[in-house]
């Protein structure tokens, strides 16, 4: 038996059959300082509730696996130190275990598809790490996204990975990559990577019902909606590269390797771009959020 908490909001919303958005945790504790990742938090989640959903941050508390967070677990979570960063690997380890993590956007996809959650918003997925060629890091959200059918709405794969080799196996896994509105997929920071989507759909309802054929066909997996963030909050590719390829060259002379490898490239991301690529990635997710909702909302409703 899972030990599962179902946050009010969430039970109330799920029992009127009203459409629900899950959200990924770590950006709470491993993706944003004190007190903009608590802000970003409840902005997303308000973003949510406007655009006519209702929002689930995922997260496990004392070995309990939460679906939704009242405002209290949500600051407390947020204050935490030494939060577990839990995937497929350890998520059922920590519960099990009685401990405390947040989710990345595979544990994330577990769980809100075990909770019935067909839609999650996140900023970006996990990808194929620059030298997987040698290392073999990549993500488990790539192979996530091929066995658990949720649709994930996020800004493409973060920009610090290999984009190239990232969509390889997506498309490798058959995952569909759909860019909303344009022809480019868009690179978490950037509104355009280079690389030419998969797939280009234009409204919410469109992507739903994609999600219904999918389902309808037997298929495994769930969707990646590739969301470029809006335009008057973009960090420009020609300007990112640089500074990505410079944080790059810094992790390699300080041999940072393994899970430790992001939130340092992060970090020299926002201190090289004076803390820029912090309000832009606030901007994706709730972006993101926004879009979600929709879709969610478009689930709920006849197909065209």
């Amino acid at each position: 038996m899972i030990p599962l908490t179902v946050s009010p909001e969430v039970a109330a919303a799920r029992a009127a059959n009203h459409p629900v958005v899950a959200l990924e945790s770590t950006i709470i504790t491993h993706g944003m300082p004190w007190p903009q990742n608590r802000d970003t938090a409840r902005l997303v989640e308000d973003d949510i509730r406007d655009a006519g959903a209702v929002p689930a941050t995922i997260a496990v508390l004392n070995g309990r696996l939460h679906i939704g967070l009242t405002s209290e677990e949500l600051d407390a979570l947020a204050l935490s130190k030494d939060v577990a960063k839990l995937s497929r690997a350890d998520l059922a380890a920590c519960i099990a275990r009685g401990g405390t993590g947040a989710t990345t956007v595979a544990a994330t996809m577990i769980a809100a598809h075990h909770a019935g959650i067909a839609v999650f918003a996140t900023g970006g997925i996990g990808g194929v790490h620059r030298g997987a060629e040698t290392s073999f890091d990549i993500s488990a959200d790539l192979h996530e996204l091929a066995r658990t059918p949720v649709t994930v709405v996020a800004a493409g794969a973060k920009a610090i990975l290999d984009l190239p080799k990232t969509l390889e196996v997506l498309e490798t896994l058959g995952v569909p990559v759909i860019a909303v509105g344009q022809d480019d997929l868009p690179a978490f920071w950037s509104r355009q990577s280079g690389l030419a989507a998969p797939l280009r759909m234009d409204t919410a309802q469109q992507i739903a019902d994609a999600v219904r054929m999918r389902t309808a066909l037997g298929l495994t997996g769930g969707h990646l909606i590739a969301n470029p963030v809006p335009a008057a909050d973009e960090i420009p590719r020609e300007d990112l590269v640089p500074v990505i390829e410079d944080a790059l060259e810094a992790a390699q002379a300080q041999n940072i390797t393994g899970k430790a490898v992001t939130p340092f490239l992060l970090q020299r991301i926002f201190e090289a771009t004076q803390g820029r690529s912090l309000v832009t990635n606030i901007a994706l997710v709730r972006n993101n959020a926004r879009l979600a909702a929709e879709v969610a909302q478009a689930l709920g409703r006849s197909p065209t």
